[in-house]
């Protein structure tokens, strides 16, 4: 399994990341490369498209409905739509919270139902219950954020044939369903939005610190830090997270490449 970080700014797009998304790409038993995307916020459709044909992606895998982790599903409705080559075959299988459908629409200005679902074919998550993509197994977990939200636990087999298990908070504060969500993670890809310190309010983001100890808790193997707004010092929070985990910590980069 392999992470491409496509978007890796919190909030909104920064000047060097558009906001959050992630390519993970995985074989099958029979040598078919399989893509999914978890989350695609805005600005981040663009920079997709250097490391995937957007008719090659299997599944968008969306988090929670704010701007800067779904948005750019409209472009992506054009793109297969529209094409002077032809629509793209089948429907686009899209996971997301309660109220996906009609927030798409709303965000493309047409009425619910009025046809968006010819090319995507929008699901929605329940608390704890897999589902499959070729040789992904993802099981999203209810989150701690202001709105409905949730992490994925994606699990494929390794080169070995043993399991690798990537986790993705999406944006939470610590919670019990993290440390499910990451329970011994080969790799944990954890927001780390707020600072200690600067930002006292819970119930929203991580702070590094925060981060490390669900990686420490969850024994996890190797720690990622992403969803750090343009405003943010990333350095403090790796600082941070050292505080708290021992184990091998880096920042998502844009276009960085990840072996699970």
């Amino acid at each position: 399994m392999r992470l491409t970080v496509v978007g890796c700014s919190g909030s909104f797009p920064g000047p060097e990341s558009p906001a959050s998304s992630y390519l993970v790409t995985a074989d099958d038993d029979s040598g078919r490369t399989w893509r999914v995307v978890l989350d695609l916020g805005n600005g981040a459709l663009g920079p997709l498209q250097r490391h995937a044909r957007l008719v090659d992606v299997d599944a968008v895998l969306v988090s929670h409905l704010h701007p800067d982790h779904f948005l750019d599903l409209c472009g992506f409705y054009v793109a297969l739509k529209y094409d002077p080559d032809g629509e793209a075959p089948g429907r686009l299988p899209v996971w997301g919270p309660p109220g996906t459908s009609a927030r798409l629409a709303e965000a493309y200005g047409r009425p619910e139902g009025s046809g968006m679902g010819a090319q995507l074919d929008v699901r929605v998550w329940a608390d704890g219950e897999p589902v499959r993509v070729g040789p992904f197994t993802v099981t999203p977990r209810r989150v701690l954020h202001p709105v409905e939200a949730y992490g994925v636990r994606v699990e494929a087999p390794g080169a070995d044939g043993g399991p690798r298990v990537l986790a993705y908070t999406g944006d939470t504060d610590d919670c019990p369903a993290l440390d499910e969500l990451a329970a011994d993670a080969d790799l944990l890809l954890a927001e780390a939005a707020f600072h200690e310190g600067r930002d006292e309010v819970r119930g929203i983001h991580l702070t590094g610190r925060r981060a490390g100890e669900v990686a420490t808790r969850a024994r996890a193997r190797r720690l990622v830090l992403t969803h750090l707004p343009p405003w943010n010092d990333a350095d403090r929070a790796l600082a941070e997270a050292r505080q708290t985990y021992a184990g091998p910590i880096e920042l998502a980069r844009p276009d960085a490449v990840l072996d699970v």
